[in-house]
């Protein structure tokens, strides 16, 4: 595994539908400059605010439709796959997750919260993929 690169698409504020639009957009120009060849994707929890919840699934599907619009497979995997493939257990805390992929993809600093999630996921993606990752291909 090789860190490419990591960020965030900010949406902004405003109206609902003009936020999934950036998110579209900016989605789009990441995969063109980069280009993956699949894409990982942390399925939604349910939290105590249905309205937070709610939102983060809309954004998620804008995600999903992104890479499934550029021809793009898409994997779904639950927070506690994701942290039992990079930490060892399903309960680890988000600076336990920071820290091994930090590790495990050599970074100089620790990743934000935000950029650690993704990074995870894609290397719990790696880890499932196995015999059929092949080296250089970008997730």
């Amino acid at each position: 595994m090789r860190y490419v690169t990591s960020g965030c698409v900010k949406s902004g504020a405003g109206e609902l539908a003009q936020r999934l639009k950036v998110i579209l957009e900016g989605l789009k120009v990441v995969i063109d400059e980069h280009g993956p060849v699949e894409v990982a994707v942390e399925k939604v929890f349910v939290n105590a605010n249905p309205q937070s919840t709610l939102a983060l699934g809309q954004a998620r599907g804008t995600a999903i439709c992104a890479a499934v619009l550029a021809g793009l497979p898409v994997s779904e995997y639950t927070a506690l796959q994701v942290k039992q493939a990079v930490v060892g257990h399903g309960h680890a805390a988000k600076e336990q997750v920071q820290a091994m992929v930090k590790r495990l993809l050599a970074l100089q600093g620790s990743p934000t919260a935000d950029a650690a999630d993704a990074l995870a996921c894609a290397i719990c993606h790696a880890h499932g993929k196995g015999q059929h990752y092949r080296k250089g291909r970008r997730l």
